[in-house]
């Protein structure tokens, strides 16, 4: 483990603790004296206590702390938390090429404590839950909770099924609103990079009236619209494919200037064959033929592959592809977007009457939030059935078509005899744009609730909430009509006469000049030129005329109606106090549908590379949850305590669980507690992991090789070592069972004084019956186990199946610290911290029968939670009456890199390359000061020192995606300046 200088200077000095987070760690008897007043119900427990002297590891974040920080948002606050796994769970990682479960992530952002993934964690406001995004119907998006009406954050870290429900395994993050608010609350926050792009913007307004102790009533209500605006991967020179130095260039051959292909003849377009086709294409004293892509650029005297923008030669080294020594490469990571566009208006309403000790509130809250997803321009792969791609030779097109022959003809002398015959090509079109999804989510969410005594110690809370989140996609730019029939399916369903794949597709528009419709038709048309990077008005008005902006992507609404109630008081006492029981019933409904694109049904035509998903539309389902638990507090004497807890739940579909949690407190001494606690888990697959139809993809990729003939397991000429490109099934399982878990943990907590502490927790989470899917790579990883999911067409893997299941065991173990201290100092307080999280162990086994495969700590996946070994934040801060600095580090664990296949296999040696990504630290720094009664100002720098994301390998050839750096651990916007300035009145 390495641990940054300032945080060990930090630790030296004992002035550390979490870093803007307050650890419910006990505080000294002539601090506590018994006070009943102190006592409210925590996040993780229906028993009031103190949350002071509470044995749960529970950190609680105020609005204070936030602004410190310069967060804005609750995905900010999530990422900046030391206990949150590195998923790609937020706008940043999920904003390029993705699949599968990834796929319907536009504008979602989630919470991932403990690595166990966002549907594990269990996300609530003010105790209850809030819906899924319409999406997914998996995981809560935290950016529509009504941030500028919140007091607190509670952080559960430890599991609390037996409190909220089976599924709250990682961890329960309880965002809690004000309940008592009086006056007006005004605040405009901006967050301004230095170098351009992505900067943030919000405003927000807080109204309340009425005081529940003078007056008997409160009314609140909280408005606020954010604003993130995009960053691109061109406006950050970090981002950077074009490393081969260092071990990094990107697998495509689809350029904003075509690579000619030896494509064979198509009858429609060339019923003679291509240029390049049926010829041996050897330029003198080769010996393997190019037919791997040539593209004019590479040739000798040549402009070169970096004369276009973000053009570079083709590593055929690096990506053992011999055949493609004269094509280009495109920086593909540079058209995506680092952070996502979105726009959110977040409210939240709230009236309290408290009637002597009763109280009776209704609530209301929503979200309306608008998100682009965009990534690389579309590559369009000309083959001679499904895609037929071909640059004719006729009066419009003669200029360029001989241009490009008399260059391939001056190395490639063979094709003079094919001369007239059409150029076919691989082709990246800029001239398209980019490729983006809009997608527009509607969250509402009300609630209704009661609480107060019911006799002497006994209390009631009962309460009510429905709760929808409504999502639809539209395209946007960068996608057009195709043209032809994608498959002899598709040709089938169509209607038409005489339709066969790759056919003339008469239901697509046709661009002004083409003869045939769609892209296909102005492209072979030659209106549309592949080998130039400026195009006509005539092309730019054909593209316009086979748009396909403003379709219908998909749609998707996740609605959850909750009833619950519960009381709690004293039953006896013993030698160290009241034993103190809660008992309360659960009744919850949720219902999903998942709705397709009509642009995508029979009788419509294909738009090229979409993926519609209306294999996966789904009706509403429905699923029931009555659940019933029971909690006791057992003070055995006064320096130990035990709770414990039983929860049965009933799950319509799934049958009945019980679910116990045993927590235990020993503090001998004022200052020092020993805590520990035991509990399990039952998490039922979501809605789509069971009903999702199945859809076969291809893979353009050219990284894979057999595992069963291929010992070195990378790309090379060795025989068996040939690169292979199946297709996959991925889709639902109605077959699909619950996961089930076992967690524990044990921790000491140190006090010697009340502004100096320390915790030191150790978990672990055992998970059986996984519930997920195999990625490609982890399939063939493991290919032996899994025979019956693999196809072969004369003996090469033609077909993998990659739906979901219940693949196996996940075992992770980690340490926790918490560590804080202040003094007086220079006329107000000095204080200083650090929260830190250190894994212990992270594997998985994907059957029962299977061991565990090697430590994933430290080790780069492609998907999933990605496990640091090390993560921490600290902070120093001094504050008086009226000013307040505020110092802080983040600091994030390196890990070992990817080796593309030429590394991996040994047979290229890259001078720079670094087998280990760096750590990633950063600081930031605030300022805030207090004018007059009313106003409070807010300056800071993130990212003071301007430190870029270090480099990582983490282009995935398989799906396109990924560049130079890693968005699961790093912020790429660089430095930046947060002003925030708060009235009150």
């Amino acid at each position: 483990m390495k641990i940054s200088k300032t945080a060990i200077l930090l630790l030296a000095s004992c002035l550390t603790a979490p870093a803007f987070a307050q650890d419910s760690l006990p505080r000294t008897s002539a601090e506590t004296a018994e006070d009943e007043s102190a006592a409210i119900i925590v996040t993780g427990s229906r028993i009031k206590q103190d949350p002071t002297k509470s044995a749960l590891p529970l950190q609680v974040i105020t609005t204070d702390d936030l602004t410190r920080e310069g967060i804005n948002s609750p995905e900010q606050l999530i990422s900046f938390l030391s206990t949150n796994g590195n998923g790609a769970d937020n706008l940043a990682s999920n904003a390029d090429v993705t699949s599968g479960a990834q796929r319907g992530t536009n504008g979602l952002s989630a919470a991932n404590l403990r690595g166990q993934g966002a549907a594990s964690t269990l996300v609530l406001l003010n105790g209850r839950r809030v819906a899924a995004h319409g999406l997914t119907g998996s995981a809560v998006d935290v950016n529509q909770i009504p941030i500028a009406a919140l007091e607190r954050v509670e952080i559960l870290k430890d599991g609390a099924s037996a409190i909220y429900g089976t599924d709250a395994i990682g961890g329960v993050i309880n965002f809690i609103t004000k309940t008592n608010f009086q006056g007006l609350a005004l605040n405009a926050f901006t967050d301004v990079t230095e170098a351009g792009g992505g900067n943030i913007y919000r405003l927000s307004a807080t109204g309340g009236y009425g005081d529940l102790d003078e007056d008997g009533f409160n009314i609140m209500g909280a408005v606020s619209r954010s604003i993130s605006q995009s960053l691109n991967g061109s406006e950050r020179s970090f981002v950077n494919g074009n490393q081969p130095n260092r071990g990094l260039s990107v697998d495509t051959r689809g350029t904003p200037i075509a690579t000619a292909f030896p494509t064979a003849a198509n009858s429609l377009f060339a019923p003679t064959g291509s240029l390049l086709s049926g010829v041996t294409l050897l330029e003198a004293g080769a010996t393997v033929p190019a037919t791997g892509g040539i593209n004019i650029l590479d040739l000798p005297g040549g402009a070169g592959c970096a004369s276009m923008d973000g053009g570079m030669a083709y590593d055929e080294q690096l990506w053992a592809v011999a055949s493609a020594r004269f094509a280009c490469a495109w920086d593909t990571g540079r058209a995506a977007v680092l952070q996502q566009p979105l726009n959110t208006l977040t409210y939240y309403g709230r009236a309290t009457v408290k009637t002597g000790d009763h109280q009776f509130y209704a609530e209301i809250s929503g979200s309306d939030a608008d998100s682009s997803k965009r990534f690389s321009n579309n590559q369009y792969s000309g083959n001679n059935s499904t895609l037929p791609l071909y640059y004719p030779l006729n009066p419009t097109t003669a200029g360029t078509y001989n241009d490009v022959y008399n260059k391939l003809v001056a190395v490639f002398p063979q094709i003079a005899a094919n001369y007239g015959k059409p150029i076919s090509y691989r082709w990246r079109c800029s001239a398209c744009g980019v490729r983006e999804y809009e997608t527009n989510t509607k969250t509402l969410r009300f609630g209704l609730g009661a609480e107060g005594p019911l006799w002497d110690g006994w209390d009631y809370r009962a309460g009510g909430s429905y709760a929808r989140s409504e999502s639809s996609s539209l395209l946007g730019t960068g996608y057009h009509y195709r043209g032809t029939f994608s498959s002899a399916a598709a040709a089938t369903a169509s209607g038409v006469p005489g339709a066969v794949s790759g056919g003339i597709d008469p239901r697509a528009p046709t661009a002004p000049g083409a003869t045939r419709p769609g892209i296909v038709g102005l492209l072979n048309s030659g209106i549309l030129n592949p080998f130039s990077l400026t195009q006509s008005a005539d092309a730019l008005a054909g593209l316009d005329a086979i748009s396909a902006e403003g379709v219908t992507l998909y749609g998707g609404k996740y609605e959850v109606t909750q009833f619950d109630g519960s009381i709690s008081g004293s039953l006896f006492d013993l030698p160290g106090g009241t034993v103190q029981v809660a008992l309360g019933v659960d009744y919850r409904r949720e219902t999903y549908g998942f709705d397709g694109s009509p642009a995508a049904v029979t009788g419509t035509p294909d738009i090229f590379n979409v993926a519609f998903d209306n294999i996966n539309a789904l009706t509403p389902k429905n699923r029931t949850v009555k659940a019933a638990y029971a909690e006791v507090l057992v003070p055995v004497f006064d320096a130990f305590e035990v709770t414990g807890a039983v929860r049965l739940d009933d799950y319509s579909g799934f049958g009945t669980t019980i679910n116990p949690k045993v927590s235990a407190k020993f503090r001998p001494f004022d200052w020092l507690m020993f805590r520990g606690s035991y509990n399990t888990g039952f998490r039922v697959p979501a809605f789509n992991q069971i009903f999702n139809g199945v859809t076969q993809s291809p893979n353009p990729g050219n990284t894979l090789v057999d595992p069963t003939t291929c010992a070195t397991g990378t790309v090379s000429l060795l025989p068996g070592c040939a690169a292979i490109t199946p297709e996959t099934l991925s889709g639902g399982n109605l077959n699909l069972g619950p996961e089930t878990s076992k967690q524990h943990s044990v921790g000491v907590v140190l006090q010697p004084s009340s502004r100096f502490s320390a915790s030191l927790d150790y978990w672990s989470i055992s998970v059986d019956d996984t519930i997920g899917a195999l990625t490609l790579r982890q399939l063939l990883d493991n290919i032996s186990f899994f025979p019956d999911r693999v196809t072969r067409t004369s003996n090469i893997i033609t077909l993998i199946d990659l739906r979901a299941d219940n693949i196996g065991s996940r075992r992770t173990e980690g340490l926790e610290v918490a560590l804080r201290g202040g003094l007086d100092a220079f006329g107000g307080v000095l204080n200083a911290g650090l929260d830190g999280t250190y894994l212990l162990k992270k594997r998985e086994k994907f059957l029962p029968s299977t061991p565990f495969g090697p430590s994933l700590i430290g080790r780069f996946t492609f998907a999933g939670d990605l496990g640091l070994k090390w993560k921490h934040s600290a902070f120093v801060s001094f504050t008086n009456d009226d000013f307040t600095f505020n110092f802080s580090q983040i600091y994030r664990d390196g890990y070992t890199n990817q080796a593309l296949p030429g590394i991996a296999n040994g047979s290229v040696v890259r001078p720079d390359f670094n087998p280990k990504v760096k750590a990633y630290m950063i600081y930031n720094t605030s300022v805030s000061v207090d004018v007059l009664d009313q106003f409070r100002l807010t300056a800071g720098v993130r990212n003071l020192f301007d430190k870029d994301p270090p480099f990582a390998i983490t282009y995935d050839s398989n799906t396109g995606a990924g560049s130079s750096w890693e968005p699961r651990v790093a912020d790429p916007r660089g430095r930046s300046f947060t002003l925030s300035v708060e009235a009150k009145f």
